[in-house]
């Protein structure tokens, strides 16, 4: 059975980063894109940045600059590196994957989704 479990989140004040790890078992990521999403309080769950299986990276217009997405196949592993983080961040950020490249920014197709890890940007 397909497993993608997400980790690394909790409470951080405005300007704070944080690094979300994505780790998935039971599946090869070489051949797959990456996505890592959130859902805030009472919003639609929205795409935050992808990684190509050729590694190329896209981000929302919201987090460019701040969000660094990658992944580490040997270890079936993504993260993202949360920067400059906003109240406006807060939300539970799931990891999930499609298969094959992307050339664009992409929140469609993707399969076996965690059960996502809480963000909270609070002083």
């Amino acid at each position: 059975q397909v497993q993608f479990v997400e980790s690394g989140g909790e409470l951080v004040q405005p300007g704070g980063s944080l690094r979300l790890s994505c780790a998935a078992s039971n599946v090869i990521l070489d051949y797959r894109t990456i996505g890592w999403f959130r859902q805030a309080p009472g919003k639609e769950r929205e795409g935050v940045a992808c990684i190509s299986s050729d590694r190329k990276t896209y981000y929302a217009d919201s987090v460019k600059g701040r969000f660094i997405i990658s992944r580490e196949n040997a270890k079936k592993t993504a993260y993202l590196e949360l920067n400059n983080l906003k109240p406006e961040d807060t939300a539970v950020y799931y990891c999930a994957a499609r298969l094959g490249p992307v050339s664009t920014f992409t929140t469609g197709g993707y399969e076996f989704w965690g059960l996502g890890t809480q963000v909270t940007v609070s002083s």
